[in-house]
């Protein structure tokens, strides 16, 4: 998941039902570190208390991953595949543990909809 969902999911925006009504997915929701990282940084940065934050994003996704080599070359190798959308680190990052973990991907970035890079991605809105 892109931390743009996990912030849809939690301020409940446009979207948000496909992950927490629809499908259930927050209970099986896996993040890379770098994307979690992005989303609480936004969220202490509006701020909101670090140490209640966290403890909420900990409470919605099960498992957080650390980036790893694997995903630091993919992520890498992505740049000229990406770069005229513009995709930040952050959501190289989740397309390259989606690749890893041959998982489906979920965003609101409605950029991320033509990309062709094996993995499916759903936006949400």
């Amino acid at each position: 998941m892109d931390s743009s969902a996990l912030l849809a999911a939690l301020h409940r925006e446009t979207g948000a039902e496909v992950l927490t009504e629809r499908f259930g997915l927050m209970d099986t929701a896996i993040m890379s570190a770098v994307n979690v990282t992005e989303a609480y940084g936004k969220l202490v940065g509006e701020g909101l208390d670090p140490k209640n934050t966290w403890a909420i994003l900990k409470s919605m996704i099960p498992e957080i991953l650390p980036f790893d080599e694997e995903q630091a070359k993919i992520a890498g190798g992505m740049v000229t595949l990406t770069r005229h959308l513009g995709l930040s680190l952050g959501d190289r990052a989740c397309l390259a543990l989606a690749t890893v973990l041959k998982a489906p991907v979920y965003t609101t970035d409605r950029v991320w909809k033509g990309l062709k890079l094996g993995v499916p991605v759903h936006v949400m809105r």
